[in-house]
């Protein structure tokens, strides 16, 4: 698609045809492939895909940020000047003056020997002939535009000892230092609680707004885009195969993967649903591009034709003929799908995707996917006849495997110099209990720090109490020596956010699942064949069992972990955030396989995260946390129907929902600043601080109550129980 002669006052941003190849021992790799679009000024347009799919290899490309030796062709165009190709010193005054780019990882951005406000300073100075002075003020102007508090204070400090969420605030200021054009951001939000996550959005539009800029926004949150952009563009494969509107997207998507994507979700906004819809397979490799349409071997509509032929970006008009994407369409909603016009408005993703278990690279067919799925059942199966296997499920009332009592844990803080004397505590977890019963999913939620992680270390006893009691069936953890604790290991697993850093890279994968069953010497017959029911089980094939971790894409390696965990038939399974690291159609596969082993194993999960979607799909109970203690507490219906603490009705209302309408009409329960240090957490309710219902409903009387003393968890009935003194249930959904 060629757009000569269209540059028009009105457009800030033209990229035509741009395409990157990077050189490698394999030959060529074709990173990005004839990428176009435009962006006008004051708009904002979302860029989604998963991984490798060449979202921010194309933005790098824009920015001319690109290694030496990629080959980069096309055009770049910025406000009608071509950027594409001029030398470093022309390129470094157009970025920052003219264009800013927003990094995922502000720490990577910031320097970590200089003051917030020298940084942001020397951005203003390096493209204004203004004093040192007034470069310092347009920095503290810029911290209070993207609303860090006290910006004095702020300036002086350097980023280490701003949390995650300021420092992103930080880079945003940095971007908008000198009035650009054209804002890039980079998956801004990726690492980012859900509560920070809103503050940061709210920095970018009110940059967006004090500049003017036209933004890109780069993400794989489609909840993210409904709510921040005007038009979106997919990209699969390196290229873009569908743009349009936001809400042409959205509601009447015409590409089979853009469908595929919003059926991954689980949803906040509607009720659980049994089984979540992934995308089959993976995304290609760029070593093996397959020919024809990229997402052919991944697609149900694939047809000969798709494995021939790649389809160019059509658009569909009134009277259903679909024509080639013109210069004059960036409104225009068009795909690249040869048979688009068989999506109707009203088909639905589990119409079109077959929901499974298993891990499906290489499954082309509905008849290849029926054997895979009876391979899986079939070790469910038999999955008992290797060790003790699950018992028959109990009648009555549940039994509790785990409990806990009033657990503290402080972590000593020392001081500096040779003699290293505790001056202080951490305190990280104060004063927690819960139970976690038979084939049960407790959800344990809140943001980064608030003693989720540390929680589910106490239970295991992998970390040591300050004080209270743990239990697992009735028998005390508490005090227990790591000889005494290995026999129940066995039955208390855990799998960790990183499937990566968890897994020995120079193990191959049946080592690494054959180990726990080699310590705890369990292996009751073959190993080998032990080994290939578990890989069997979470849906991999077990031909790959001499492949080492990093041949696995990361969806694979988190089913590793989980089969890793499995191979001593445990009881209890701690998952730690087990797929926030995950795109979006890998993480739906993966939480379909823990649905598929607790109902077929009888397990009970401690499922730790802060994705209250993903709850919603998978918990029957939860726990939300906060600064170390459990705020609320209640079934999964009861606390998305009614949500009675203040905290748990701001991190519900800080999700953001994949449906452009909903997202941009519903009300707010803003949380401002940032959670407060556990070294020194407030007296009386540690949430005051940050509680939108204590800054504006409360009576100074009401106040004080909250200031002096420490709100107990009450009861509301079923089971419901919360800690604020003045709690009420409101309906945000």
């Amino acid at each position: 698609m060629t757009t000569e002669n269209t540059i028009t006052t009105d457009t800030a941003l033209e990229v035509d045809a741009l395409s990157v190849t990077f050189p490698s021992d394999d030959g060529p790799l074709p990173a990005v492939r004839e990428v176009s679009y435009t962006l006008r000024r004051g708009e904002a347009l979302g860029i989604v895909g998963e991984s490798g799919s060449g979202k921010s290899v194309t933005s790098m490309a824009v920015m001319g940020l690109l290694p030496k030796n990629a080959k980069v062709e096309g055009s770049v165009r910025l406000m009608g000047e071509e950027i594409l190709g001029l030398p470093d010193k022309a390129i470094s005054e157009v970025r920052g003056q003219k264009i800013a780019m927003i990094f995922q990882d502000p720490l990577t951005s910031l320097n970590p020997v200089y003051t917030i406000g020298y940084q942001i300073a020397e951005a203003v100075l390096a493209h204004n002939a203004v004093g040192k002075q007034k470069a310092w003020e347009r920095s503290r102007e810029l911290l209070e535009i993207v609303g860090i508090p006290s910006p004095d204070q702020r300036l002086r400090q350097y980023p280490h000892e701003l949390s995650g969420g300021m420092r992103q605030r930080v880079v945003i200021a940095i971007a908008m230092a000198n009035d650009p054009d054209v804002i890039i951001a980079d998956e801004p939000t990726t690492a980012l609680d859900v509560t920070v996550q809103a503050q940061v959005l709210e920095a970018l539009q009110s940059a967006r707004r004090e500049t003017g800029a036209a933004l890109v926004l780069i993400t794989h949150d489609l909840g993210v885009v409904a709510g921040q952009v005007e038009r979106v563009a997919v990209m699969y494969g390196g290229r873009i195969v569908e743009s349009g509107p936001v809400e042409e997207v959205f509601y009447r998507p015409r590409m089979p993967y853009a469908l595929g994507l919003l059926g991954s979700l689980p949803r906040l906004d509607e009720a659980r649903a049994e089984r979540l819809t992934p995308i089959l397979g993976t995304p290609p490799s760029l070593v093996a591009m397959p020919q024809g349409c990229t997402f052919a071997p991944r697609c149900p509509m694939a047809r000969e034709q798709c494995h021939t032929e790649e389809p160019v970006l059509l658009r569909t008009l009134d009277n259903g003929d679909r024509v080639p994407a013109q210069p004059g369409d960036a409104d225009a909603h068009v795909a690249a799908c040869h048979f688009s016009d068989e999506l109707r408005a009203d088909t639905r993703p589990e119409d079109l995707f077959r929901a499974t278990a298993v891990d499906t690279e290489g499954v082309e067919s509905v008849e290849e996917l029926d054997e895979a799925e009876a391979s899986v059942a079939g070790a469910a199966e038999g999955f008992g006849s290797a060790g003790e296997g699950p018992e028959p499920e109990p009648e009555g009332e549940p039994e509790v495997l785990l409990r806990a009592e009033d657990l503290v844990k402080n972590f000593p803080i020392r001081s500096k110099g040779l003699l290293k004397r505790k001056v202080g505590d951490v305190q990280a977890v104060s004063g927690v209990s819960l139970e976690l019963r038979e084939r049960e999913t407790l959800a344990l939620v809140g943001e980064s720090g608030c003693g989720k992680s540390t929680t589910a270390r106490l239970l295991l006893n992998l970390v040591r109490l300050t004080s209270g009691g743990v239990s697992y069936m009735g028998k005390p953890l508490q005090g227990l020596t790591d000889k005494q604790m290995r026999p129940l290991r066995r039955d208390l697993q855990i799998v960790f956010q990183d499937p990566f850093a968890s897994l020995d890279p120079r193990m191959t994968v049946a080592d690494i699942i054959a180990e726990p069953m080699l310590i705890h010497r369990t292996r009751n017959g073959d190993a080998k064949k032990r080994v290939k029911e578990l890989l069997e089980l979470v849906g991999l094939n077990p031909e790959h069992g001499s492949r080492y971790p990093h041949e696995f894409s990361g969806g694979q390696r988190q089913r590793i972990g989980v089969a890793r965990a499995l191979s001593l038939n445990p009881k209890v399974l701690v998952l730690d955030e087990p797929v926030s690291a995950l795109d979006v159609s890998i993480q739906a596969g993966v939480i379909n396989l823990l649905e598929d082993l607790q109902e077929e194993l009888g397990l009970s999960y401690l499922f730790v995260s802060h994705d209250l979607s993903v709850v919603k799909h998978i918990a029957d109970r939860v726990a939300v946390m906060y600064l170390g203690k459990i705020v609320e507490t209640a079934t999964t219906e009861q606390l998305f129907e009614a949500p009675a603490h203040p905290y748990t009705q701001a991190l519900i209302s800080a999700i953001p929902l994949p449906d452009p309408v909903k997202e941009r009409t519903r009300e707010r329960i803003v949380v401002t600043g940032d959670v407060p240090s556990p070294a020194d957490p407030p007296s009386g309710c540690r949430f005051r601080t940050r509680c939108p219902k204590f800054a504006n409903e409360l009576s100074e009387a009401e106040r004080s109550k909250c200031v002096d003393q420490v709100p107990e968890l009450r009861e509301r009935g079923s089971g419901h129980r919360d800690a604020c003194h003045y709690s009420e249930v409101v309906e945000l959904l």
